[in-house]
């Protein structure tokens, strides 16, 4: 494969790196997909607590072990594949912070580097964090897992930094050119031969003072750390492309979109220059198929290891069935997506989820505590037909504060 690499042109050797299967790295790292069972753990972060739980995956439970208190509210994590460590964004700034739905700058933003006990799961602080410009809304790492990549929403930007040989995160790599991050940066993603970074830009919606802000899909070469732009992608000129988060199929041609505020899933082709300029596939993720509804938005999105299925979420009302992940069928020979099931998540707001490394649990983080339901994590098997059954949900006192990020996470 090197040597073919070697001989293929810029474009085409940009188009087989692509195609390389790519899979969430916190969520199925390659080394934990071999027959033998993985053992995983599950953190939750309550503001500025991440909560370790123990993972039974045969009797889908969650039992409580430890936490550990971060500098501010969790924003994100990320586990790196090649050493037992999770690297955890935090912020004092930001809607997380106070609920209300403003988003304050705050002063401190930071990522913290955990070593994860293989036996336990439990975290211990390597070293002391890492400053970083803003807040961090999207953490992850490179293949090698010698540099993470950190998105910012406000202003919208990216930044690398460097992975020492302790696990703790070192300098931020500086960049030769000006890079192009969109308007309101909300993921970026390595593709697995270390060449290619996608930054997902969501722009914002329009308001009573304010004109909508285009989203759009940012393409930029990778090279040890250093960003050089390559091509954007906004169809429609990024106008009602509220992009949140995408995920690759490990075999096929196709990435999978979601977009927020339409509660759309879109398919798009990889080609030569990255992807179409347009999606193949455009599907609503609601169980009724309607448009864009007020108060709906879909949020994160998490491909089956098999790839036969694809996972989102749905947040709505705190009404029976507004909340939930919807799963769909995929086409092998085409990739078109069919829905198949929205399962209710038994609370409000699943901002995020996760399969366990072989794609028999799904784990689900309902954000917001009501008046009526608590903030919780709902626990689902995974049938051999990718449908979801709920078995429990595990509810977790927080007062108001939001239950902001959820991970399963290989134990290696």
């Amino acid at each position: 494969m090197v040597n073919m690499l070697k001989h293929l042109g810029g474009a085409w050797r940009v188009c087989v790196l692509i195609a390389i299967a790519m899979v969430p790295l916190a969520a199925f790292p390659p080394a934990q997909t071999s027959a033998r069972r993985s053992r995983v753990a599950l953190y939750a972060s309550v503001g500025e607590e991440l909560i370790g739980f123990s993972v039974d995956v045969e009797r889908a439970t969650l039992t409580r072990q430890s936490s550990v208190m971060l500098p501010g509210f969790v924003q994100e994590a990320w586990a790196s594949p090649l050493m037992p460590f999770l690297y955890v964004a935090w912020s004092n700034g930001g809607t997380s912070y106070n609920g209300s739905g403003v988003e304050p700058k705050g002063d401190r933003y930071g990522v913290t580097a955990f070593r994860i006990d293989p036996a336990s799961g439990a975290l211990r602080a390597q070293g002391a964090p890492a400053s970083l410009r803003a807040r961090p809304i999207y953490i992850t790492g490179d293949v090698s897992a010698r540099h993470l990549l950190v998105a910012y929403n406000d202003p919208s930007g990216i930044s690398v930094h460097n992975i020492n040989s302790d696990g703790t995160v070192g300098s931020e790599v500086p960049q030769a050119g000006k890079i192009d991050a969109g308007i309101y940066a909300h993921q970026v993603r390595v593709v697995p031969g270390n060449r290619t970074v996608i930054l997902v830009t969501r722009g914002n919606q329009a308001t009573n003072t304010t004109p909508e802000d285009p989203g759009a899909l940012k393409v930029f070469r990778y090279d040890a750390g250093q960003l050089s732009n390559e091509v954007s992608i906004a169809p429609s000129k990024g106008i009602g492309f509220r992009s949140r988060h995408l995920d690759f199929h490990p075999t096929g041609p196709w990435v999978f979109l979601t977009l927020e505020s339409q509660n759309v899933l879109d398919v798009f082709r990889r080609t030569n220059d990255g992807l179409s300029a347009e999606p193949i596939f455009s599907k609503s993720t609601l169980a009724d198929q309607r448009g864009v509804i007020p108060g709906h938005t879909a949020s994160t999105i998490h491909m089956h290891p098999n790839g036969q299925f694809v996972y989102v979420g749905n947040r709505g009302p705190a009404e029976a069935g507004a909340n939930n992940i919807a799963v769909f069928r995929i086409n092998q020979q085409t990739g078109e997506p069919t829905l198949i099931q929205n399962a209710d998540t038994h609370g409000s707001t699943p901002r995020t989820f996760s399969l366990d490394p072989e794609g028999r649990l799904l784990v689900a983080g309902n954000q917001t505590t009501t008046d009526s339901l608590p903030a919780s994590l709902a626990v689902f098997r995974i049938g051999p037909d990718g449908k979801l059954d709920f078995t429990k949900r595990y509810d977790l006192a927080v007062g108001r504060k939001p239950l902001w990020w959820t991970g399963l996470v290989a134990l290696q």
